[in-house]
């Protein structure tokens, strides 16, 4: 592990550092805040999950959720959205290829050789993490957009791994729009049933946990009606019985303004979870 940024915040520290991930076969990025709480003892751990063409900064420079982790005593980790590096596959636009792994294991080439995002964020990132003293193994899940499609999907996947997960602008169903249909079709293949396990509302009918779902969406969000479609997994964990708050904000967009304006309340729903 090498840090590569080391800076004071809100009494804690917001580090980054780089480390060669086995899973991806690539070096990785990931920001970790560490509370002032992390100083005397194991602290709960909220890993967040960014969108389309990000990378570990966007979240850790723009949303101020260190503020709120300093306040509730919680780990930030936001890793970086897709493998990187030289040797790794690439491809014209912003919705395929780095910046864009979808937190999923491809199967397909030129894809499966890196792109395997759900095993290291499961796996490997957490492994990495809770081998800290600073850090327990008490955890939540959070992410934005493409990333809280990710969120989601490895909450629902996963029963008895999380006490919590939320999401902002989330993907719930990339089988049923562009964004995911690209992408999928790229990493997954044609076969429309492989997709189903990285898709929140397919998930949802199903999932062996209720761990209640909380959604921030923005209503003056671009990307709401042909990317987004919340109203999708609503519907599917209203039949299911499964517990969500969607939560539509008027006038917000899909930036991290939005982000920014309701983190707080986000980390509040975290933090009650990880203190149960």
């Amino acid at each position: 592990m090498e840090r590569i940024e080391h800076r004071a915040c809100f009494g804690g520290w917001q580090d980054v550092y780089r480390h060669r991930s086995e899973v991806l076969g690539c070096d990785m990025t990931v920001g970790v805040y560490f509370p002032p709480q992390a100083a005397h003892g194991p602290c709960p751990v909220l890993y967040w999950l960014s969108g389309l063409t990000c990378n570990e900064q966007n979240f850790i420079t723009k949303a101020g959720a260190q503020r709120y982790a300093a306040e509730h005593g919680i780990i930030l980790v936001a890793p970086d959205t897709s493998p990187r590096g030289d040797e790794v596959a690439d491809a014209d636009g912003y919705d395929l290829g780095k910046g864009a792994g979808f937190y999923l294991n491809a199967t397909q080439d030129p894809w499966a050789k890196h792109y395997r995002m759900y095993d290291y964020i499961v796996d490997e990132l957490p492994a990495w993490v809770e081998s800290d003293p600073s850090a327990s193994d008490v955890r939540a899940i959070s992410g934005h957009s493409m990333g809280g499609h990710g969120a989601l999907v490895i909450a629902l996947r996963n029963p008895g791994r999380y006490r919590s997960v939320s999401a902002f602008s989330p993907i719930v169903a990339p089988s049923q729009v562009p964004w995911g249909e690209k992408a999928f079709s790229a990493y997954l293949g044609e076969d429309r049933e492989a997709w189903k396990q990285y898709d929140a509302t397919e998930l949802v009918r199903h999932a062996p946990e209720k761990l209640p779902l909380l959604i921030d969406q923005g209503d003056g969000d671009e990307f709401l009606d042909k990317q987004l479609r919340p109203q999708l997994l609503q519907a599917a964990a209203a039949a299911a019985g499964h517990p969500l708050q969607l939560r539509m904000r008027p006038g917000y967009d899909h930036s991290y303004y939005f982000i920014a304006s309701f983190i707080g309340e986000h980390l509040a729903h975290h933090a009650r979870a990880l203190r149960g």
